[in-house]
């Protein structure tokens, strides 16, 4: 004869050690941000620009929808930025010597960047444009 199925509140109640995972994850996270932040030129100039995005903003006093393109188009910038971290690393473990899909992978992943970041240029350009530029 199969076992009764535990009750409704113990099914609902989450594995033993799984928010100490889930907390450890997200230091994980934050971790490998700050690496990739102390490691890479390109990220530290999108710190500093993020800094003077946000300035700007408070400056001109956004609205909330101008708030979320810009968080949307920076977010944008320093997740592309972070995979593309990620992806050199890994192509460097990998492919510590020159090969043409080594190198085909860490253009890829540039070229991910490079749009994020026209991307952001063109939100910045309509949000911030008419405040910066006024007619």
């Amino acid at each position: 004869m199969a076992e009764p199925a535990p009750p409704v509140s113990d099914r609902l109640r989450p594995p033993e050690g799984l928010w100490r995972r889930r907390v450890a994850s997200f230091g994980h996270a934050v971790r490998g941000v700050w690496a990739a932040l102390r490691s890479e030129v390109h990220l530290q100039f999108h710190a500093v620009a993020t800094v003077v995005v946000i300035g700007l903003g408070f400056y001109y006093h956004l609205a909330r929808l101008e708030w979320a393109l810009v968080a949307l188009a920076v977010a944008g910038v320093w997740a592309a930025e972070l995979v593309n971290t990620a992806i050199e690393a890994l192509t460097d473990l990998a492919s510590p010597a020159y090969h043409p899909l080594a190198g085909k992978a860490k253009d890829v992943a540039a070229g991910a960047v490079l749009l994020a970041a026209l991307g952001a240029l063109v939100v910045g350009a309509l949000v911030f444009g008419p405040k910066l530029f006024p007619q």
